[in-house]
């Protein structure tokens, strides 16, 4: 039905003489709104002003500290990543547990293994403070969207392979690793204090096993050599590309995630292990590998950063390999995860 004039007239006036009030409250609501955005943006430059003091002052970054976006991705991709690899990882060495010449070296070997395992799930654990859980994680993964370290997309082809996993990756990965035990985020440099003792035992395990091969027999000499001449070149690739190409570094050392850049790393990495090669008596395969007395440090061959990338797009000798067996591993501990939920939930209902 349609209004009568008299009342569409007053409905009109009414409005009409509502209009001030309604102005009025429009203008407070919007200066209640700048001065909150004025709030925010004081308390936002406040706790930025935080965050670059005790970067500055070299502490430690808590989970409840405000940080901002890009930190917190930086930090959930590489110790995702680090994590991953603890866990991939596994599966180089694992292939030679029952293959390994003495009961005593099997139950090393194993000891060694579960040590990745319980290094991934200290990492996935430091991850998640930032606010991702590690299902989530590990969905990146097994979806081929974060990566984990090149190096174990590499065969183990005799025992003396894992011998030198231990001396070159696991020497590698310590003086990469070290350095993070004073990453400017708490949990991620509180992890890595006992990932870096046990990976020390990790570098002596294969140091032995290599000294064993390489003082006995011919064969087992020749052996020895050989998994030192396949692990070298990838033992070096482990620390990234130049720093000229490193697309994140400058950022990482910026905020003391990292300490040094990946060219400092590997020329420590190279530094010390032409001194332990000499114990060993045995060769690193770079024809110009020499001291310089100028630079105090020895020259030696880059690796090939083009094989490098190919590794890591997924074009290795093992990659679809590892990732098909991580996959099926993980769909074969379904019943695992499931049962443990439903423990977990029953438990809190009898609480």
């Amino acid at each position: 039905m349609l209004a009568k004039p008299s009342e569409s007239c007053n409905t009109v006036e009414v409005y009409g003489n509502d209009i001030p009030g309604l102005l009025g409250e429009v203008e407070a609501a919007e200066t209640a709104l700048r001065e909150a955005a004025a709030r925010d943006t004081e308390a936002a430059h406040g706790e930025a002003a935080y965050f670059d003091a005790v970067i500055k002052a070299d502490q430690k970054i808590e989970p409840r500290d405000w940080m901002p976006d890009s930190y917190r991705k930086t930090l959930i991709r590489q110790i995702a990543q680090h994590a991953h690899s603890e866990i991939i990882g596994m599966q180089p060495e694992g292939n030679w547990i029952s293959r390994a010449p003495t009961l005593k070296r099997k139950a090393i070997l194993l000891a060694k293994v579960q040590d990745e395992a319980g290094h991934g799930l200290y990492l996935y654990a430091a991850a998640e403070t930032l606010g991702v859980s590690r299902d989530e994680l590990v969905e990146l993964l097994l979806a081929g969207r974060q990566k984990y370290s090149s190096i174990f997309n590499y065969p183990t082809l005799t025992w003396a392979d894992v011998g030198a996993i231990g001396w070159l990756v696991d020497g590698a990965a310590i003086v990469n690793q070290v350095p993070l035990c004073r990453c400017s985020y708490g949990p991620y440099a509180r992890a890595m204090i006992r990932i870096c003792k046990e990976e020390s035992f990790h570098q002596r395990q294969g140091f032995e096993i290599l000294h064993t091969l390489s003082h006995g027999t011919e064969a087992q000499r020749a052996m020895a050599q050989g998994a030192v001449d396949r692990w070298w070149y990838p033992s070096l690739a482990m620390f990234g590309p130049p720093d000229a190409d490193s697309t994140h570094s400058a950022q990482s050392m910026a905020w003391k995630i990292k300490r040094f850049s990946n060219d400092e790393l590997r020329q420590r990495f190279v530094d010390m292990c032409v001194q332990q090669a000499g114990v060993l008596g045995l060769t690193l395969p770079d024809p110009d590998l020499r001291w310089n007395e100028e630079r105090q440090a020895y020259d030696y061959t880059q690796p090939d950063y083009d094989e490098l990338m190919r590794v890591i797009k997924g074009d290795g000798p093992c990659n679809r390999q590892r990732m098909a067996h991580r996959r099926r591993s993980h769909d074969e501990g379904a019943w695992v995860r499931e049962a443990a939920a439903a423990y977990a939930k029953k438990r809190a209902a009898d609480a």
